[in-house]
């Protein structure tokens, strides 16, 4: 039976799971989840002054799989499918002629057009063709695992290690010049990263919401003026990459517009190295502040699958997504009018003790292990694949050639509402 009255989220709350600087701090966030899954688990989220439209907040494990695989009811496109403030969305209108998305993707995308869509690059992240992958990925392995012992005892593994080698991994496969690289690590950390001083290039702390807004909307307009030009050369070249195949692709009968195929460009160059980026670097964190898991795993490589999808689970790098009700329904106890906006926290859903024992504990040996750091249903990520092969890699690489692995510093995560994860991870070593 449906609740009549809205459980609300008190002001301090409602800033808290929308807040960048929550993210950063993570475990009084985690605190907040789960208060919030015990007393209203689907909750309302207003801003009295209007500074971002209402929404849903999705904080149990079992509400956001719902939600997740029912995308009939739960929509990715009308409304933006990334938390904004309200002057962000307009902003976003007024650049695309109306459009809530700075860029159009397959994350923005219902049916029928999302799987039209998907097809066109899905044999690309499936494990038949990753393995023929598999020895070039190994060798940019054992590569930074050089960069990293050469650079010790103490160095910062997001900068030589989590960062450069996910990115060589899908610059490769989308056929992106290794020359290009920097550029488009730069550009994905002003996107995803445009509220964090460090990633958004501005060194700038409190960034008013207009700045950042215009900071991620240059680092996409750079990114549209990149693959034009690679799309020209595609067109004119064609080889045997992912560019290609965007660049040459029909649906329908027709090709790409523009605004679809810069978006497709512009998710597979970002999203396909960020996230696993965040999660490497969260398994390595998680292994250096526990030296007796970093001995178990190293002496058992059976545990390698359960350290990459642990990681995975731990550190969420996609820390929400938002869906628009198509009509009336129920979620949780609450009626949800058609048109209400709705946040689905994977961070909170991750870390939810009903579906996850001791869940801030990161255990190699969890199993099951049904994270939502994926997502489910038929958003679920298109590189999932590529991300447990680039890390079953790496580690096995990294446990070969290092003997132990502690903190040298403080690490920091990043200050992120949507996709995050740490910036810097200071680690001492000691090679094998």
């Amino acid at each position: 039976m449906a609740s009549a009255a809205k459980p609300r989220l008190d002001p301090q709350t409602a800033y808290e799971v929308i807040s960048p600087e929550s993210y950063a701090r993570w475990d009084p966030l985690l605190d907040t989840f789960d208060r919030l899954r015990e007393e209203s688990p689907v909750a309302w989220v207003e801003d009295p002054e209007g500074r971002h439209p209402p929404f849903w907040l999705v904080s149990r494990y079992d509400d956001v799989m719902r939600v997740s695989k029912d995308n009939a009811t739960f929509l990715n496109n009308p409304q933006t499918v990334v938390f904004s403030l309200t002057e962000g969305i307009e902003f976003a209108k007024n650049l695309t002629g109306g459009s809530p998305h700075m860029v159009a993707s397959l994350v923005t995308f219902d049916a029928p057009i999302h799987m039209k869509y998907r097809k066109l690059t899905q044999e690309w992240f499936m494990p038949k063709n990753l393995r023929t992958l598999e020895d070039e990925i190994r060798e940019l392995a054992h590569k930074t695992v050089d960069r990293l012992i050469d650079a010790g005892p103490e160095a910062d593994f997001c900068k030589l290690v989590s960062q450069p080698y996910p990115l060589h991994v899908v610059m490769q496969i989308l056929g992106v010049p290794e020359e290009d690289e920097p550029r488009m690590l730069m550009l994905t950390q002003q996107m995803f990263g445009g509220q964090d001083e460090d990633l958004n290039q501005s060194g700038m702390k409190d960034l008013p919401p207009e700045a950042i807004t215009q900071l991620v909307a240059g680092a996409v307009k750079d990114f549209e003026a990149y693959f034009a030009g690679l799309t020209a050369e595609k067109r004119a070249n064609p080889t045997d990459d992912v560019a290609s195949t965007i660049a040459n692709a029909t649906v329908d009968g027709e090709p790409l517009n523009d605004r679809d195929m810069m978006g497709y460009y512009i998710i597979v160059a970002a999203a396909g190295h960020d996230t696993t980026s965040a999660s490497t670097a969260g398994a390595m964190l998680a292994l250096a502040q526990d030296p007796e898991q970093w001995a178990r795993v190293k002496a058992d490589r059976s545990l390698l699958p359960g350290i990459v999808e642990e990681a995975i689970r731990w550190t969420s790098p996609v820390q929400h997504f938002m869906r628009t009700a198509a009509e009336d329904t129920e979620l949780g106890g609450q009626h949800i009018a058609k048109g209400d906006w709705l946040m689905i926290n994977y961070v909170a859903a991750n870390h939810d003790p009903a579906q996850f024992e001791n869940p801030r504990k990161f255990d190699a040996s969890r199993s099951p292990n049904r994270h939502l750091a994926f997502g489910a249903g038929a958003h679920q990520c298109l590189g999932l694949h590529l991300a447990r092969l680039e890390m079953r890699i790496l580690f096995e690489t990294l446990l070969d050639r290092i003997d132990s692995v502690e903190l040298a510093g403080e690490p920091k995560r990043a200050k992120s509402t949507f996709v995050g994860g740490l910036k810097t991870l200071p680690l001492r070593i000691a090679a094998a």
